[in-house]
């Protein structure tokens, strides 16, 4: 069946629009039907990326940049203090501090800038952004990113996670004496995708990284090709989970190339994790989800995850999707709808 995405999203989320619940619609059941067309698009992350991809679209309605549509809309989650997974209200390393990886591409040029282990900065995605427009490299890291963070005036807070980390403390230690009979549910990145109205793409991503990290541990998230990536001739990707499983196979490049071969972005989802899970020893136990969108405006999802959510955004419907669940490998990974 071939029908526009407007009805797809019409059909199966009733009532998103303007609501304050995320209700959410089985995308799984119907992948086929996002077929695509509408322009701007805006794909993303978790059900917090709906609020985002709502300010991203409402930048590009009134005549913003899509730089300013990726980065505004990652401003709203890296904002939430309710959020233990991005910004600075995210949860703390082992030493007690919270530490931030961002990045940003703009299609165009493929051109990008990234921030890792970033203390103290309100918004890493700006940051990430300053690197990539200010300056003639790709990614600052550690101190040297928070100096350049507030040479250019950005927002600079002071953290007190000690409660945060002594919690993340007591919780760790229940966990070794009553482990948990199920994972635990952990939103983690925003990794926002934008396509204009003009064809053109860009990319943002944004997250305080694993809970009770090694200090300066540095996830997917910033990392180019793993994270996130940008190709303005094809399409772009993003990924959450665990990030050094997504870093050892360049997850989200993989998902763009799986594209550039011709797939339909749900397809390159889920080609990209059936050959990461037929290479690892951990198989499908990996924890790695994607999202992708492609110059045609069609977009999909998959992941390992059974919780995983993601939202997508037009100038006509809003929602929150559930994904492709990938729970099984396929002999022919890699084949797919084009």
């Amino acid at each position: 069946m071939n029908i526009s995405r407007r009805k797809f999203l019409d059909q199966t989320a009733v009532g998103l629009v303007g609501s304050a619940a995320f209700h959410v619609t089985s995308f799984a059941q119907a992948p086929s039907e996002a077929g695509g067309g509408q322009k701007p698009l805006i794909v993303s992350t978790w059900p917090f990326g709906k609020p985002a991809n709502d300010v991203a679209l409402k930048v590009l309605l009134r005549g913003g940049s899509i730089l300013d549509a990726v980065e505004q809309g990652i401003w709203v989650v890296e904002s939430d203090p309710d959020n233990r997974s991005v910004g600075l209200g995210g949860g703390p390393n082992a030493a007690g501090v919270v530490q931030l990886d961002a990045c940003i591409m703009f299609g165009p040029g493929h051109r990008a800038g990234s921030v890792a282990a970033l203390e103290g900065i309100r918004h890493p995605i700006s940051a990430a952004r300053r690197v990539m427009e200010k300056t003639t490299h790709v990614m600052l890291v550690g101190e040297g990113a928070r100096m350049f963070a507030l040479q250019e005036g950005l927002e600079a807070i002071a953290v007190d996670s000690r409660e945060r980390y002594e919690l993340w403390q007591r919780q760790k230690i229940g966990q070794r004496t009553n482990p948990p009979e199920k994972k635990k549910d952990n939103h983690d990145t925003i990794a926002l995708l934008a396509l204009g109205a003009d064809g053109n793409l860009a990319g943002g991503c944004s997250t305080s990284g694993l809970g009770g990290k090694l200090p300066g541990r540095v996830g997917d998230s910033p990392i180019l090709g793993s994270g996130l990536y940008v190709d303005n001739e094809v399409g772009a990707a993003g990924a959450t989970g665990v990030g050094e499983n997504v870093m050892r196979y360049c997850g989200s490049f993989l998902v763009v190339e799986y594209m550039r071969q011709g797939l339909h972005p749900q397809s390159a989802c889920e080609a990209t994790i059936q050959r990461i899970a037929k290479q690892d020893p951990k198989g499908l136990d990996l924890s790695i989800n994607f999202v992708a969108l492609d110059k045609q405006g069609r977009f999909g999802a998959a992941g390992t995850d059974k919780n995983f959510r993601f939202a997508a955004t037009t100038s006509s419907s809003s929602g929150v999707l559930q994904p492709m669940l990938v729970d099984h490998l396929d002999a022919g990974a890699g084949a797919g709808r084009r």
